[in-house]
């Protein structure tokens, strides 16, 4: 019987440790949970106040640039990308060509060489000694006709012959042109089996689809270049800050690498059309290109929209925490309020505050806020 007794009051004692234990467990976790989301008053002696260096601000009125940060890539249009080939196929002799090598226009950039080239020279010059023959034949028949000494019929056929070589000359000589060979310069003596590849602008390599001894068909690409003159900036913009930009509007781009080289753009176009992501494009001019940004490459961008009258306060005097916001009021020498606050815009020393009329004509706590958020916890947990 007393065996029995003493068992029960051992199971009754657990179940009220039990309890307690749970209780404390659950006033800790609330207490947490408190400083994550509403107002919180630190009590702090003076002996703490003596390790941690405050200072106070406050908010104020004052006229602010939103910085708008986005991220975009450097993009060529269509026109500026160019693609050479060759009317006629043949083999590449020699080409010193590698990718980000810059060219000049009028710049002998390959050379090809094929027996066809010698046939279509071939052809030109001996349809041009032709020429002169039926030239002279019709000059002769012409003349016959004239005094009624030759018949219609000698005087048509010679002017047919005549027309004729003239027709075929004209179009071996856009054919040769367009393996850059100057028909006006053409002779017996300079027939070549090789033809030059000229680039047409001035520019960089960005891709080489051949090597030496390739047989190349005229469907193929030899080479990709690109006419730097305008290159842009394709920046990615979301649906909420396409109000705030307009055309000629100056920002600065940088790469992530380098992001103290800020480079100069000017805004260009903004798409009308937005993505999946509810992001526009917007294309900025470089104002001043640098040679060493290149399509493809990603870059990070800052614009600087239009200022407007906002309260403000310091970036530093705002406590960023489990993705909210908040601040510190001192409310005496040794007892501050953690005040959770909304922001706005911001241009990286200032940031508005949306509901400033919760903490106007108060010390705000600039310096040292982040000492004062940890001794929160602390004591939160010991309590």
């Amino acid at each position: 019987m007393i065996l029995q007794k003493l068992i029960k009051l051992l199971f009754y004692t657990f179940v009220i440790v039990s309890l307690n234990f749970c209780s404390n467990s659950k006033v800790k976790e609330e207490a947490v949970k408190e400083i994550e989301s509403a107002d919180s008053l630190l009590n702090i002696s003076n002996a703490k106040l003596n390790h941690v260096k405050i200072s106070f601000t406050s908010v104020q009125k004052k006229s602010i640039n939103e910085v708008i940060k986005v991220n975009g890539k450097i993009d060529v249009p269509p026109q500026n990308m160019i693609s050479i080939s060759i009317t006629l196929g043949g083999y590449l002799k020699s080409t010193n060509l590698l990718p980000g090598v810059h060219v000049k226009k009028g710049e002998v950039i390959a050379i090809l060489e094929d027996p066809q080239y010698i046939q279509l020279q071939q052809d030109y010059l001996i349809a041009l000694s032709k020429l002169k023959t039926a030239k002279l034949e019709f000059d002769r028949q012409a003349i016959l006709n004239q005094s009624k000494a030759g018949s219609d019929k000698a005087f048509q056929q010679a002017q047919s012959d005549y027309d004729i070589l003239k027709i075929n000359i004209n179009a071996l000589s856009e054919k040769l042109k367009l393996i850059n060979i100057v028909p006006e310069k053409l002779s017996v003596e300079n027939i070549s089996k090789e033809v030059k590849v000229i680039s047409p602008i001035n520019g960089f390599v960005s891709k080489v689809n051949v090597n030496i001894g390739k047989y190349v068909n005229p469907s193929e690409v030899l080479f990709e270049l690109i006419n730097p003159e305008d290159i842009h900036l394709n920046l990615k913009v979301f649906e909420k800050d396409l109000p705030k930009l307009y055309i000629n509007q100056k920002l600065n781009a940088f790469t992530n690498f380098e992001p103290e080289n800020k480079h100069r753009c000017e805004i260009i176009l903004i798409s009308k059309d937005l993505s999946i992501e509810r992001t526009a494009d917007v294309h900025c001019h470089f104002l001043d290109y640098d040679k060493a940004l290149l399509p493809g490459m990603y870059l990070s961008a800052e614009i600087e929209s239009q200022s407007k009258e906002s309260y403000v306060l310091p970036l530093s005097a705002i406590l960023n925490y489990q993705a909210k916001h908040f601040v510190f009021i001192k409310v005496n020498s040794n007892s501050f309020l953690l005040k959770q606050v909304t922001i706005g815009s911001n241009n990286k020393t200032e940031v508005e505050i949306l509901n400033y009329k919760d903490i106007i004509s108060k010390e705000i706590v600039l310096q040292g806020n982040y000492d004062l958020l940890m001794d929160l916890k602390n004591s939160s947990k010991e309590d």
